[in-house]
């Protein structure tokens, strides 16, 4: 007796669904079916054209395939531009958005139907996009990304429901004007924000010619070939986008949303339009033995023009005159009106032992790449210390080290990774005053007393060295990140809005994406406006989906917004990871004391299906 083996084929499949659907059908059947059928026009149409096949329908959602993964992303983003161009005619109780997951894979042929993981990855993948956004595999952004100008961010591995191995997903960048911070802030409607004073999103890049143009350093190139030396590389950009940070003159892309470039072939013109910037510099560097040779160019990707570039070959005991002479030429370039003034705000003091800067940057490394985020444990943090704390023995007037150790003593308290909550508070002031000694015009110093002041409830002064940071360098996004927490906390949520999407703007891609988020959700949260909020958190999650605190913020937004068993199960969750949260006075200690958030938060939690005992 003979099987049957099954057919199987490679395709690249769509799947979409209506964001919202269920609750526009409560609120008025007639009115969504019409709406649905004329978006189902506009999406089966973009189907056709590009040679795909709707073979799944139910309700609001579409499954389709393609042969082609070109094809198929190509429909998307047209339909999915097409239902926006709708959405802008027509009155708001008449709009719809479309969630879509695209992937790639192995499909088992029945009749006129698919299955299999090809088509149950894609379905996942949806739900995981923005309203009118678009989500994609691993595999399937390896197979277009080169094929289209067309930007992704990535989300990094997603768990997925029955799906064995975790799936790496990308959000795809869809418009002509998109910019990164679209992918993570929530549109400001006027319904959602009523108040003349709330800060609008940032514009898009294409008016960027009406600002200060921006200018991004890229990570430079190691051209030595030794793996071991990347830090070394990354080191040289990092100090020219330090040194360019100090103009005022003109803004500038932080080192985090910078490297997410590293070792990636660039259209300059895309990454430009990305990042918000009109000016690029790229270079090299090739290390070996005590020589280094520095290469850097300067591109305006407006008009695709190289305005500058040059060479330099140096003994290491120079590399400190070598990046400031790099800054101040690309500086010059850029900004020719900058003054004398702007000149010696330039000049930093230097670390005076160069085995202690490489300490420094290694810990650098560690802290931004190595990092697991999780409750309770963070080997990154702890190599980081390490390297920081070798740093400072080479080196004792190394400010930045100082800083730095300040900054991650925050890590350890919001993680609960430290043992001693009030030891760490001391270290973190002593670090950041000491930092602030060796070098008072340096903004990371301040934002260590910042941090000391924050975490003992003492926010007024903690915002009064918030804002002096912002004076002392206007384009670090960390300074802007801490003025909006601390605002927030407050109670002030429009100002605290207002400093975090300025982070956004000078930081668009940055790695730490997750913390403006969790501001951007507090902001949202003091102003009431909860689905923002989960939208803000939810987000985050995304990126870091076993942040303890981040899980616990969820939870509450979703009992604010009275979403019954969906808050049950999040505070389950929540309250496995805290399971000494008994009575309100416990949370009160682990959030941050005198809080104007604290109670909105436990508010939330208790209408979630905590039960606090009195």
């Amino acid at each position: 007796m003979n099987k049957t083996t099954p057919r199987r084929k490679l395709a690249a499949i769509l799947a979409a669904d209506v964001v919202g659907f269920s609750k526009k059908m409560g609120e008025n059947e007639d009115r969504t079916l019409h709406n649905l059928k004329a978006c189902r026009a506009i999406t089966d149409e973009s189907i056709e054209t590009y040679h795909g096949r709707v073979f799944g329908s139910a309700g609001d959602s579409v499954i389709a395939e393609f042969g082609s993964p070109v094809d198929a992303i190509v429909a998307a983003v047209e339909f999915q531009r097409n239902i926006r161009d709708r959405n802008d005619e027509v009155d708001p109780e008449d709009q719809m958005q479309f969630r879509v997951g695209l992937n790639i894979g192995d499909v088992i042929i029945e009749g006129d139907n698919l299955y299999g993981d090809g088509v149950n990855v894609a379905a996942r993948l949806e739900p995981l996009a923005e309203p009118g956004g678009i989500c994609v595999s691993g595999k399937f952004h390896d197979e277009v990304r080169r094929k289209l100008d067309l930007g992704f961010v990535s989300s990094g591995p997603q768990e997925m429901k029955n799906i064995e191995e975790p799936v790496h997903a990308f959000m795809v960048e869809i418009g002509s004007s998109s910019k990164m911070l679209e992918a993570f802030t929530v549109p400001t409607t006027a319904e959602a924000s009523p108040t003349p004073q709330a800060a609008p999103v940032p514009e898009s890049p294409t008016t960027t010619e009406a600002k200060v143009p921006a200018i991004a350093v890229l990570p430079f190139t190691n051209m030595g070939g030794d793996p071991e030396q990347e830090y070394f590389a990354d080191g040289i950009s990092e100090d020219i986008i330090t040194n360019l940070s100090l103009w005022r003159t003109f803004p500038v892309i932080s080192r985090n949303s910078s490297f997410t470039y590293r070792g990636q072939s660039h259209n300059l013109k895309q990454v430009a339009q990305e990042l918000g910037a009109r000016y690029i510099v790229e270079g090299s560097v090739r290390k070996g033995g005590n020589r280094v040779r520095i290469t850097a160019q300067l591109i305006d990707t407006d008009e695709d023009h190289h305005l500058w570039s040059e060479r330099w070959d140096r003994t290491l005991e120079d590399i400190f005159d070598v990046q400031d002479e790099v800054s101040e030429a690309i500086a010059r370039r850029v900004a020719p009106s900058v003054t004398g003034h702007e000149q010696i705000r330039l000049t930093r003091k230097r670390p005076e032992n160069l085995s202690a800067w490489e300490e420094y940057l290694q810990g650098l490394n560690c802290y931004y790449n190595e990092r697991k985020r999780t409750d309770y444990e963070d080997p990154g943090l702890t190599q980081a210390r390490q390297h920081w704390e070798k740093a400072i023995e080479l080196d004792p007037t190394l400010s930045d080290a100082y800083a730095y150790l300040a900054i991650l003593g925050s890590s350890e308290l919001v993680q609960r990774i430290t043992k001693d909550p009030e030891k760490t508070l001391d270290a973190i002031l002593a670090d950041g005053r000491k930092a602030e000694t060796l070098n008072p015009e340096n903004p990371l110093a301040l934002l260590g007393i910042t941090i000391s002041y924050f975490f003992r409830g003492n926010h007024s002064a903690a915002l009064d060295h918030a804002l002096r940071a912002v004076q002392l360098n206007p384009s670090f996004a960390l300074s802007f990140y801490w003025q909006g927490l601390v605002q927030v906390h407050l109670g002030e949520y429009q100002q605290g809005e207002s400093s975090i999407l300025k982070a956004f703007e000078l930081s668009p891609a940055d790695p730490e994406l997750m913390h403006f988020l969790g501001l951007l959700y507090f902001a949202c949260l003091g102003q009431e406006k909860y689905e923002e909020a989960l939208d803000a958190i939810d987000k985050a999650l995304l990126r870091h989906p076993d942040v303890g605190h981040h899980l616990g913020f969820r939870a509450a937004v979703l009992g604010h917004l009275e979403r019954g068993s969906e808050a049950k199960a999040a505070l389950d969750r929540y309250l496995s990871l805290r399971p000494n949260l008994k009575v309100r006075d416990d949370y009160r200690q682990i959030f941050v004391p005198n809080s104007a958030l604290a109670d909105p938060i436990i508010e939330g939690l208790v209408k979630a299906g905590w039960e606090p005992e009195e």
